[in-house]
């Protein structure tokens, strides 16, 4: 179990393992984040027949940023060569290639509380529930290895509320150092908001909306940001040492600078520096 804690690999996308599920099985409508509509179940255009991306060089100036921030948290990969066994849906009869594209968006819920699981174990801070949060990991990677029919069955957001439950508790030990009611920011409308400089350490900003929001040099240190939404987000020069539940996806969508300080659990985006 440390083993596995430790080592995050299988937690992030791997698209040489994978046979470009998030290409087919998702859905998109054109907007500011995709330049075409495509139904579920039905290939991207872009997608070659080796499973690669034909324009993924240029998905942004092509109009496909929400390809950009998007990660399957490793689901592609386990349903591509655990779940069906490296089974290519291009080959595969057309009721089971159905059923990887059904299966697909469920495994993907269960990764991403993997990951958040993972990251609750190497917080110091919540110790206090760490035998919990190890009994949650095990049972959680126990339900990606079901069947495609137990998968299919699986009611995934009973589990997904069974896990938050400790994820939350994981949030309050982390903050508990936080004063005043502006921490309190769960769910908050913070769209376009001006909040330059604010100071949000320890918030909690649990699904917040802050799309486009100015958060020039706002203190995030030690702030949950499970859930917010971060697309367009200026992030310059703000200091998130220390924030949680923060993923890659999420920076990736926000806006930042040599300047934005991030917590070790993800990277700055290349498209920063671009000043994409």
């Amino acid at each position: 179990m440390e083993d596995h804690i430790a080592d995050r690999s299988d937690l992030r996308g791997d698209c040489e393992r994978c046979f470009g599920l998030c290409c087919v099985a998702l859905p998109f409508a054109a907007s500011a984040d995709f330049a075409i509509d495509k139904a579920p179940g039905t290939p991207c255009p872009n997608l070659q027949g080796d499973h690669r991306c034909g324009i993924h060089a240029k998905l942004r100036p092509s109009g496909f940023t929400g390809c950009t921030v998007y990660d399957c948290f490793g689901a592609g990969q386990h349903v591509s060569q655990v779940t069906f066994a490296g089974q290519d849906w291009r080959t595969a009869p057309r009721e089971q290639a159905r059923q990887m594209f059904d299966v697909f968006p469920v495994v993907r819920q269960l990764h991403e509380l993997l990951r958040y699981l993972a990251e609750a174990l190497t917080l110091p801070a919540a110790r206090s529930v760490h035998p919990e949060l190890s009994r949650a990991l095990a049972r959680t990677e126990e339900l990606t290895h079901g069947t495609p029919e137990q998968l299919g069955a699986l009611d995934v957001g009973a589990h997904r509320q069974d896990v938050n439950e400790l994820l939350l508790r994981t949030s309050e030990l982390m903050r508990s150092g936080a004063r005043g009611k502006k921490k309190e920011r769960r769910g908050a409308d913070l769209m376009g908001a001006r909040l330059k400089g604010a100071d949000l350490s320890r918030a909690n900003l649990r699904g917040a909306c802050l799309i486009a929001a100015d958060l020039t040099g706002a203190d995030l240190r030690g702030a949950d940001l499970i859930g917010a939404d971060l697309r367009d987000t200026d992030l310059t020069d703000a200091d998130l040492t220390g924030a949680f539940f923060l993923t890659q996806p999420q920076v990736n969508a926000a806006r930042g600078s040599a300047g934005t300080r991030l917590p070790e659990s993800v990277v700055r985006p290349a498209h920063w520096a671009a000043g994409l």
